[in-house]
């Protein structure tokens, strides 16, 4: 098959365009008003944001990172705390508690999920821990009912990490339902991005709330008046785009549900990949969809192979936490028991273009390119067809 076809990663300008009027208003609104940050536009993302995640507050700060390490100090967690979080997720989870001053216990996933493994967070466990942050990765939440009765059980903080699955829900529970907290990141490679950089904090917790947006000012709840904290806050021009996109954000994840869908039933049958799995009961939003080659020595030929016949295929996250070169071996940091699904994801990991500008035709074509490698290289077929591995924790 030859490149027929440019399958782009992501849809970020289409988007724009299918609701340019929206966004321009929002703007000109912004723009007309002369306040620019901590304005009105932002009290009114703030509220929405509230009201659709079903918290009763919501604080807008400068990124996701910022999102975590804000509510952690909130939380008064520092130097000489342990949060616990996992190995498979973005850099900036741990990074965040590193920020804070604590020290990050990273544990294992569920072989299946991806999402951090509840089993291996109950071991983890030690008195100087003080939280728990699960990251729902992918777009698909983590078992916040087991984590929650973990937490519980031992009086921790349950953060949730929520930059990947904004508008999914679990079995019986939303996000932000369970945990203290949950967090988010408005860059625009997320669901629900802005045009740059942006996150936020969304908490049942008056006190939580309220020490964040203290924190996100320079220690300001006043003016004139201030104690320690940070510059992190979201301007309101940003908070003008995220209003005009929240009102499409079920629509659009809809869609990610429908590409992922054709993309797993374009799959199924492949002997040489497997595929994403998704909870009974969960609302999977399909941040990334993720196969995983059979054997780690074919991720990289197949992503090769993908790029080549002009499909915008990447890798999350193939290297973990624990092997970057800033993760801080022997301080600020502690791995509990193995981490073999992790590494394993790590080292097959293919992340397709997902995102709900995606046509029938693109997806079938993406689907065809793997398909076409897996027939030019039958020792890449192992036996069984294309499922997701199978689930040993969370099932």
């Amino acid at each position: 098959m030859a490149a027929a076809m440019k399958v782009g990663f992501y849809g970020h300008v289409q988007q724009y365009k299918n609701i340019q009027a929206e966004i321009d208003a929002n703007i000109k609104a912004v723009l007309e008003s002369g306040e620019y940050v901590q304005g009105p536009m932002l009290k009114r993302f703030e509220k929405e944001l509230a009201e659709f995640c079903g918290t009763k507050f919501a604080a807008g700060v400068g990124n996701g990172t910022d999102a975590i390490w804000l509510t952690l100090m909130a939380m008064g967690i520092g130097p000489g705390d342990e949060v616990v979080t996992h190995a498979n997720t973005f850099f900036a989870t741990a990074e965040a508690i590193w920020i804070a001053g604590a020290t990050a216990v990273l544990v294992d996933c569920c072989p299946a999920t991806k999402n951090i493994c509840p089993k291996k967070i109950e071991a983890a466990i030690t008195p100087k821990t003080k939280a728990i942050i699960p990251v729902h990765l992918y777009g698909q939440c983590a078992d916040m009912k087991a984590i929650k009765k973990i937490a519980d059980a031992r009086g921790l903080k349950i953060i949730e990490d929520n930059a990947q699955a904004f508008d999914a829900h679990g079995d019986g529970f939303a996000i932000g339902e369970l945990g203290a907290a949950a967090t988010t990141s408005f860059i625009i490679q997320k669901n629900l991005g802005t045009f740059g950089d942006g996150g936020a904090v969304v908490t049942n917790d008056a006190a939580i709330d309220a020490r964040v947006r203290v924190l996100r000012n320079h220690g300001s709840g006043k003016r004139n008046v201030h104690s320690f904290g940070f510059n992190s806050r979201l301007d309101d021009l940003h908070a003008g785009i995220l209003s005009a996109k929240m009102r499409h954000i079920r629509e659009w994840n809809d869609l990610r549900r429908k590409w992922a869908a054709r993309y797993t039933e374009g799959l199924f049958g492949c002997r040489s990949i497997d595929l994403p799995y998704e909870k009974p009961g969960y609302r999977h939003v399909f941040h990334l969809y993720v196969i995983e080659t059979k054997r780690p020595q074919d991720r990289d030929p197949l992503l090769a192979f993908l790029n080549e016949r002009g499909v915008d295929a990447k890798t999350h996250y193939s290297i973990p936490i624990h092997r970057q070169d800033g993760y801080p071996w022997g301080k600020g940091a502690r791995i509990a028991g193995g981490l073999d699904n992790a590494e394993a994801n790590a080292a097959c990991c293919i992340s397709m273009p997902m995102y709900p500008e995606l046509t029938a035709e693109q997806v079938d074509y993406c689907v065809a390119a793997v398909r076409e490698w897996e027939k030019e290289n039958p020792g890449a077929c192992m036996e069984g067809p294309g499922l997701a591995r199978k689930d040993t924790c969370c099932d």
